[in-house]
């Protein structure tokens, strides 16, 4: 069946009609405000409010940003024994509980309440893990599609004003308060999952599964079936590649000086402003027809964004020019996010039994690309100057969504995923 006749059965399936993508928009919200909202934002604010150097800060919040490189060490456990939208419920009262308790310690960078934020980073996680599982159980391409766009939007919107809410309380309520509010902002959203399609986990198989090893063997086969193929061979490289890594996130705002940007400026403009324009930019990634495959639209809004990156890298240092580049590779990023995670669905393929196993391995390793870009951004601040810095993060991206651009457009016949039931 032609993938244009697939789409088209689906959408008329009342089954699909009960899939509601949009809910993903809520589902990622608790960890969306531990990643981005608390550890991504608001946390170094309220760190430096105690005293603590930024230079220390710095290092805190690379330690808690960690989970999200090695999670695939332990979100593979929402594949058993619980449906995943219960891990993902549970995942969130618990994250919410012990960030609860870190609040209320006499000093939020004392030792011991890193280890918990530390701690309600790696529960946190199951939502994510979670996510990427039910995801992978939508049949309909659209569906997949629509769930990735509304899964950033989410993410990137909450996060933002999660952070706006807790750095504008941040001066009038204790840090007792603003612990509670972030946990109310971590739990209510993950109910929604009560409206998200129940999931059968993998503990409840029949007696003749369990005992002749069949869930076992079928896990296997689903890890085989996406990894061990040569079409895996591309998308890997797809998802480390340096293309819309939003390293550059980061670094805009140390960056701003050099193009003569006020502080408030960048406040505005990397802070809710910011988020939004992401969120708007994975939002239009929803209006891109699904006859366009994932890879395609992903490779081709990389050199897109890497064109708004060359806008800093060659005009002059001036806020005009920091404004026009940055507010386009928001924009930009946003919609590669979206793009990124219909990548991550179509190389995993079906959930089946291990979904959010391989969904955690994927990501993690869509991680890596953010570190190395980060780095490499850096080397060229320090050895050619401020316009070097975005320039090599550009060259960098153009390089290899070019490359792997050539390899989608040519090779040979529409390469898909491998599915499961």
């Amino acid at each position: 069946m032609r993938l244009a006749e697939s789409t088209e059965t689906a959408t008329q399936s009342p089954t699909l009609a009960r899939e509601r993508p949009w809910l993903f928009s809520l589902l990622i919200a608790p960890e969306a405000v531990i990643a981005i909202g608390l550890v991504g934002g608001a946390l170094g604010y309220l760190l430096r409010n105690e005293g603590v150097d930024p230079a220390h800060i710095a290092s805190l919040a690379a330690l808690l940003s960690l989970p999200h490189a090695i999670y695939f060490l332990w979100g593979p456990l929402t594949d058993f024994w619980m449906g995943r939208r219960t891990w993902l419920m549970a995942g969130a009262v618990a994250s919410a509980s012990i960030l609860l308790l870190a609040f209320h310690q006499p000093r939020l960078g004392s030792n011991f309440a890193v280890a918990l934020l530390f701690l309600s980073a790696c529960l946190g996680v199951l939502v994510a893990a979670s996510c990427g599982g039910m995801m992978g159980t939508l049949h309909s391409e659209a569906n997949r599609r629509r769930a990735g766009s509304f899964y950033q939007v989410g993410s990137l919107a909450i996060g933002g004003i999660a952070v706006f809410v807790l750095v504008s309380l941040a001066a009038r309520l204790s840090l007792g308060a603003l612990g509670w509010i972030v946990a109310a902002m971590i739990v209510f959203p993950s109910l929604t999952a009560l409206a998200a399609p129940a999931q059968k986990p993998t503990g409840e198989q029949s007696a003749r599964e369990t005992a002749a090893g069949e869930t076992g063997a079928r896990i296997w086969q689903e890890f085989k079936g996406t990894f061990l193929r040569w079409e895996a061979i591309p998308y890997t490289l797809l998802v480390t590649f340096p293309m819309c890594s939003g390293a550059m996130i980061g670094q805009l705002p140390e960056l701003a000086r050099d193009y003569g940007v006020t502080g408030q400026q960048v406040a505005w403009i990397n802070g809710l402003a910011g988020a939004l324009l992401t969120a708007a930019g994975a939002a239009a990634a929803s209006l891109v027809p699904v006859r366009v495959r994932a890879p395609i639209a992903y490779l081709l809004t990389g050199l897109a964004n890497a064109a708004t990156l060359a806008i800093l890298g060659l005009g002059p240092q001036r806020p005009a020019v920091y404004f026009t580049g940055t507010v386009l590779y928001l924009f930009t990023i946003g919609a590669g996010y979206a793009f990124f995670t219909g990548v991550l669905l179509e190389f995993m393929g079906r959930s089946g039994k291990s979904g959010s196993s391989r969904y955690a391995i994927i990501n993690s390793l869509g991680n890596l690309p953010v570190a190395y870009v980060a780095y490499l951004d850096g080397r060229a601040y320090a050895h050619w100057g401020p316009r070097a810095m975005p320039a090599a993060d550009a060259v960098l991206s153009a390089i290899g969504a070019t490359l792997l651009l050539a390899h989608f457009v040519f090779s040979r016949g529409r390469r898909r995923a491998t599915t499961h039931a």
